[in-house]
């Protein structure tokens, strides 16, 4: 029996977390439609659970208030918190919940990996505190994965799981020890104890990289992601001269002589690459694999592409009891990130 588990994300949710972008420099150029892309996500979100969003300041509460009432998002189930942030991207520094089995139904607890920026950027201090701000709103308890006297640093979307036991990580993001080196020294077999020890973890199936210009050097869910128990929706680029073309094959490769905790055998489910979007000379992380799992939609990031609809034709089938919707993603990806970047599930 599992003790302890981080949940899946199709599980019920009690709410979405969203954090309102105020970091200009993350979009620099681009930055005044984002805010209207939150309200596209929001609005669509509240259609099966609350949403949380985060705010610097009542000033920015009220101007946000006033774009969602005129895109006529239901503001009863909108509720702002007040926190000091340096940017916006949930994913990575809210605290990962897990579920306790206390053998009379599970509690929520959560526990709080060190967020340090993708070891990249030196501004994070105010993101660093999220975890201990969220969770003493909402009553959950918190503890620190400290391992070896030292504090893990982790990011969410380094992370993918089926909520059984097994998860999805690169080998690019935890075990490079050369760029943006998360835990210095750290061995598989380290990372096999610390989710173990803080996750439930029975199982981790480590693929080789993440896509080319993601800023954060290997995110798996730019890549791929669980949507069952045993089956992975993988990205697939039809084009060899393609940059991304080894790299997913040889992620392919990896998860097809891979089984998941239970040892069933993985379906894996190709997912299209949108073509590349090149903005002021960068290749940006473009993946339709940055979908969120709310209660009863999936969100999918379209980039204006031929393959738009054949990603969401391929999810739908895959979620038929959730409406599959794209949000346009094509200034949002100027940020290096989309919608699961930005969002995280509060279980319920």
């Amino acid at each position: 029996m599992i003790t302890k588990r981080i949940p899946a994300e199709w599980e019920k949710h009690s709410a979405t977390l969203i954090s309102l972008p105020h970091n200009k420099e993350d979009w620099p150029g681009k930055f005044h439609p984002i805010p209207w892309v939150y309200v596209e996500i929001i609005k669509k979100l509240t259609s099966g659970e609350k949403v949380f969003v985060v705010v610097k300041g009542k000033q920015n509460e009220y101007r946000f208030k006033k774009m969602l009432s005129k895109s006529g998002v239901n503001l009863k189930r909108v509720k702002f918190l007040i926190f000091p942030t340096n940017r916006s991207w949930m994913r990575d520094t809210a605290p990962f919940f897990v579920k306790e089995d206390l053998g009379e139904g599970e509690l929520v607890s959560a526990v709080k990996f060190k967020f340090n920026a993708w070891a990249k950027y030196s501004n994070w201090k105010k993101d660093e505190r999220i975890p201990e701000l969220l969770t003493s709103r909402l009553q959950v308890k918190i503890s620190k994965a400290i391992y070896q006297s030292k504090e893990v640093v982790l990011e969410g979307g380094a992370i993918d799981k089926n909520g059984w036991g097994t998860l999805l990580t690169t080998e690019e993001c935890l075990m490079d020890q050369n760029v943006q080196v998360r835990n210095p020294g750290y061995s598989k077999k380290d990372y096999e104890e610390v989710f173990q020890q803080f996750c439930g973890i029975k199982k981790i199936i480590w693929l080789k990289k993440g896509i080319i210009g993601d800023d954060t050097h290997g995110h798996v869910d730019d890549v791929a992601r669980f949507v069952s128990r045993n089956s992975i929706v993988l990205c697939k680029e039809t084009n060899s001269k393609d940059e991304n073309y080894k790299l997913l094959e040889e992620n392919k490769e990896i998860i097809e002589g891979e089984v998941n905790e239970a040892g069933e055998k993985l379906q894996i489910i190709s997912l299209p690459m949108p073509e590349p979007i090149i903005f002021e000379g960068m290749r940006l992380p473009a993946s339709y694999a940055n979908f969120y799992i709310g209660n009863n939609v999936v969100l999918v990031p379209t980039f204006n592409d031929r393959n738009d609809r054949i990603a969401i034709g391929i999810l739908a089938e895959l979620f038929p009891n959730r409406e599959v919707v794209g949000i346009h993603a094509v200034d949002l990806i100027w940020g290096l990130g989309t919608i699961h970047c930005l969002s995280h599930e509060i279980p319920e």
